[in-house]
């Protein structure tokens, strides 16, 4: 009799420890257990620790509740201005409901992968390439933006999407390039020009110093001598002195002074004279002075001088 309840016992025990060991799960921390009795949702879902199902009626699915990062295949397209551009992006995302996750959608990786491809074709029909190129912050929020709305029905959130590269034609590089070159070209001529601009002012504001002191021109011209004698691969050949460049200077000066005199003086010269008084004697008549006759009439002798003339005729 002891012996039947003996073995009873441990028919028993092994019976309960078969059971337990079918019955016990594990869940993790970063885990959720989603039970399905008989095909039904359990009321709760399971957190993390030690958990009990019921073996043969209790089917329990593990949801992994942290951030999945997931690469989405990259996407041709064309843009909005008609460029053709290959694109890939990456998303990170993580399930927030773990038993919308399981019956809601069939498989939520799969759902939110092609969801990803398809938001990222439509952006790039929606897109010009600069805004692919520069603005990736902007096209990105879209992108969340898209793919956030139907997933969070799935109990799935769309933490952040990320453009990775973007791929462009040979010939649009080409392009590309010239374009960027033209653009550092008129900048460095810009640039160029604004410098020459303010070295002539510099320039001018010197020169207009070096004029009040005539000494700092020559003082200017032998540090510029030395400059070039420093090189030490040249020769400097000074065929006069400077002062006879001064004197030269100086002399044109005063031919040029001497020439507007004169041409002042024989402009006085040329303008008429003030009208004088009429006379009527015979000079002021003929256009004469009384006391000058014309050169033609200098050598005839004076009428008393004449023969035949007579002191007293009657």
């Amino acid at each position: 009799m002891v012996e039947e309840l003996v073995a009873t016992g441990v028919a028993l025990a092994s019976v309960g420890a078969v059971y337990v060991i079918a019955a016990a799960r594990v869940v993790k921390q970063y885990e959720r257990g989603v039970v399905l009795r008989l095909g039904r949702l359990a009321s709760e879902v399971r957190g993390p620790g030690f958990t009990m199902i019921v073996p043969f009626v209790d089917r329990m699915r593990k949801v992994n509740m942290q951030i999945i990062t997931m690469p989405v295949p990259a996407q041709e397209g064309i843009t909005r201005d008609n460029v053709t551009v290959r694109v890939d992006a990456v998303v990170y995302f993580k399930v927030v409901d773990a038993a919308d996750a399981v019956i809601r959608v069939e498989d939520y990786r799969f759902a939110v992968s092609q969801m990803a491809q398809t938001s990222l074709r439509s952006i790039i029909g929606k897109s010009e390439l600069d805004d692919l190129l520069s603005n990736r912050e902007k096209l990105n929020q879209g992108l969340e933006l898209m793919m956030d709305s139907p997933a969070i029905g799935w109990g799935v959130t769309v933490d952040r999407v990320e453009i990775k590269d973007v791929s462009l034609p040979e010939t649009m590089k080409r392009s590309m390039a010239r374009q960027a070159e033209a653009t550092r070209d008129r900048r460095a001529r810009v640039i160029n020009a604004d410098a020459e601009l303010q070295a002539s002012k510099k320039l001018a504001e010197a020169a207009e110093a070096m004029s009040d002191q005539p000494a700092a021109l020559q003082l200017r011209l032998l540090q510029t001598v030395v400059a070039v004698a420093a090189e030490k691969n040249s020769t400097l050949v000074l065929p006069f002195p400077v002062e006879l460049l001064r004197f030269l200077e100086r002399s044109g000066l005063q031919a040029q002074a001497e020439t507007a005199a004169a041409e002042a003086v024989r402009g006085s010269a040329r303008r008429p004279a003030a009208p004088e008084v009429a006379d009527d004697s015979p000079a002021a008549v003929e256009g004469e002075t009384p006391d000058e006759r014309p050169p033609e009439l200098e050598d005839l002798p004076e009428a008393e001088d004449l023969p035949g003339r007579t002191e007293d005729r009657p």
